[in-house]
């Protein structure tokens, strides 16, 4: 490699390194210009996307001439907004103009949208430009980003593994550097189970913070509106603290008068791997705040109510989602998957679809379940007002693919075991932080979560900072190097 081809390496490198706080800085600065790193970030999807298959759909061209017409209002000192110039992804869930929107179904495939979600636009009124969507699984509606449409996504850590979902596309990306930041979604787990497993921050808004319109399917019951949360994806806390602050509603910080404890689950039993305890004991050690050992309210109930509250239709509004010309039938569509793999839909969708008929609550119980949302989210938030909880994300690192699906949609309800600590924040409506602490024998990324209630964003990114400088916080994967190793 020559002198000069070698210093564009370098050069390309230290871009991809960057969150977008720092590359924000770099091109208001104008020491980087927007088309050089919006030239770095593609030439480095097209490069690494092929083996870990993140980037579904892209811009390019149109985000080549966005940088262009950025450097120029640059020169005429006409740059505005918190990410002026930055190059971004979204989860191919969220509405982009001129592109698809297709949650891995097929016939809708050629469904451009007209309109940009809201926090499209709010992102892009602050100066991003989009480079692209990535994958989901099928209707965002299980934890394994893989579709008949555009097919799996590979964790870059280890592409034998899963990415998670449904943000798995995105976090994969932003694992690689392959843009400044993201933004995902999270009904179950789908931003948490991917920063998780693939070593990135991702923050799970609260409950009504962040406007969910352009975001498809859309969420009918208003108990699933309440666990659904949006939030960024991205390479640091501060970067998580800054995107939230643009597509978030007007927010209210909540005052503390009383001193702040860090409260961290007492060990009832659940599954959970020595690396992840071990991480877990070290913060218990390190972090500059009283702590304590506790069960908090209503979370042993907790992932049984989001699998009842998932299932509080029987699948019908999925189904009606999935649907073409002619309603499909979940069971025919499974066992002729099963049979010849020559179904529209992919299995881990008409599975969990089944599933959601097996777990149908009754009338009767869908008022108890209304009943203890509304008492128990009174209690969950008061106790939160002056603590942030942190625990694991889940038991382990990332799984092979498809062992993570069957150990949460078996119908032996294994997800009592392996869902909590996830269900937790969606049942109640609370924001959650996920950071990268450290790594397992094999390397593959360790995540924990920061819980508090609305209003406590701040005192979470705050603690979230603290956690991030003392501990592992986002590495880039430098993915074929792993894969050599």
């Amino acid at each position: 490699m020559q002198p000069i081809e070698k210093k564009l390496v370098v050069h390309q490198q230290m871009i991809l390194n960057m969150d977008a706080t720092e590359l924000a800085g770099k091109i208001r600065n104008e020491e980087i210009s927007s088309v050089e790193a919006t030239s770095a970030f593609i030439s480095h999807l097209q490069h690494i996307n092929p083996t870990i298959n993140a980037l579904v759909e892209d811009r390019f061209t149109a985000a080549l001439k966005e940088a262009e017409a950025a450097d120029l209002q640059m020169k005429v000192g006409n740059a505005k907004g918190k990410l002026f110039g930055v190059p971004i992804s979204v989860k191919e869930s969220f509405d982009v103009s001129n592109m698809k929107t297709t949650s891995g179904l097929r016939h809708r495939n050629n469904m451009v949208m007209s309109e940009d979600a809201t926090i499209v636009q709010k992102l892009k009124e602050e100066g991003a430009i989009i480079l692209g969507k990535t994958n989901t699984p099928t209707l965002c509606f299980c934890q394994e980003s893989d579709n008949k449409l555009y097919g799996r996504t590979n964790n870059p850590w280890d592409v034998r593994k899963t990415a998670g979902g449904s943000s798995g596309g995105e976090a994969a990306l932003i694992a690689v550097g392959g843009a400044a930041a993201g933004v995902g979604s999270d009904i179950g787990g789908s931003i948490r189970f991917p920063s998780h497993f693939n070593g990135v921050i991702g923050f799970k808004s609260g409950y009504g913070q962040v406007d969910v319109k352009g975001s498809f399917p859309k969420v009918e019951h208003p108990l699933q509106d309440q666990m659904l949360g949006i939030g960024p994806i991205v390479k640091s806390v501060r970067d998580a603290r800054l995107i939230y602050g643009i597509i978030a509603k007007e927010k209210k910080e909540r005052t503390h008068s009383e001193p702040i404890t860090i409260e961290f689950l007492s060990d009832i039993g659940f599954p959970l791997a020595n690396h992840t305890s071990d991480l877990l004991e070290q913060i218990k050690e390190r972090l500059p705040f009283q702590s304590v050992e506790n069960i908090p309210p209503y979370f042993k109930e907790s992932a049984l109510l989001w699998q009842e509250i998932m299932s509080i239709d029987g699948g019908a509004s999925m189904v009606a989602a999935a649907s073409s010309e002619r309603k499909m039938n979940p069971v025919k569509e499974y066992l002729k998957e099963k049979l010849s793999h020559r179904s529209e839909y992919h299995d881990y969708l008409t599975w969990a679809l089944i599933g959601t008929r097996l777990f149908k609550p009754n009338h009767i119980r869908i008022k108890e379940i209304e009943a203890t949302i509304g008492k128990g989210s009174k209690t969950v938030h008061h106790y939160l007002e002056n603590k942030v909880l942190i625990m694991p994300v889940y038991h382990e690192t990332a799984l092979n693919h498809g062992q993570l699906y069957r150990e949460l949609f078996s119908i032996k309800k294994t997800f009592l075991k392996y869902m909590p600590f996830v269900a937790y924040p969606n049942v109640w409506g609370l924001p959650s932080l996920t950071i990268p602490i450290g790594k397992d024998e094999k390397g593959l990324p360790i995540g924990i979560q920061l819980i508090s209630c609305n209003g406590n964003e701040e005192l979470i990114f705050n603690i979230g900072e603290i956690v991030e400088e003392h501990f592992r916080g986002y590495i880039r994967c430098n993915l074929h190097d792993e894969m050599i190793s």
